[in-house]
């Protein structure tokens, strides 16, 4: 899904693969026990997400206070997660490529 989205380059983010675009990680997927993919956000959107008591999303103590929520892939819709991935990759993309993004619709 992300792959699609303009300028965006497979990477790694301490130590394990992760989603950049302008050379800003924007996703990583954990390699600690709890898994999950890290996908960066609003602090809103993360308090909703958490609050809406859907099981495909989840923080842990590390991420408390950051903008990323954890994702749970195998719960997670998959329209719900190209949303979040979209939204993820717009936090971090420098203005001149949302631009393109933006002329090219």
């Amino acid at each position: 899904m992300a792959t699609e989205l303009p300028a965006v380059e497979e990477s790694t983010w301490w130590r394990s693969p992760a989603l950049k675009v302008g050379g800003k990680g924007f996703a990583r997927l954990r390699s600690e026990a709890e898994g999950g993919l890290v996908l960066q956000c609003e602090m809103a959107e993360k308090e909703a997400l958490l609050s809406s008591g859907d099981p495909a999303f989840y923080t842990t103590p590390h991420y408390d206070g950051y903008p990323y929520i954890l994702i749970d892939l195998d719960r997670v819709a998959p329209d719900q997660l190209r949303e979040l991935i979209d939204a993820a990759w717009w936090l971090a993309a420098p203005a001149k490529i949302r631009k393109q993004r933006e002329r090219a619709v």
